[in-house]
């Protein structure tokens, strides 16, 4: 499955590998894709995520994790 969330914050390479790189230790995760220009983050996954992960993923980057859709 996938779903798409919006963080804020992102501004370079180095967030997009900082992002993905923790979201990608989240249990399930199969695969992480970012557009910078947008902060769209599409994370694919085995099985529904909880959101709160997610979130606390992108905070322990150092970013904030707006909202999500499926």
């Amino acid at each position: 499955m996938e779903t798409v969330y919006t963080v804020k914050g992102m501004t370079c390479g180095h967030c997009v590998s900082s992002v993905s790189a923790e979201i990608g230790r989240i249990n399930g995760v199969t695969g992480v894709r970012i557009d910078l220009a947008t902060g769209a983050v599409a994370v694919t996954s085995t099985e529904p995520l909880a959101q709160a992960a997610v979130a606390a993923a992108v905070d322990e980057a150092g970013y904030e994790l707006i909202g999500a859709q499926s």
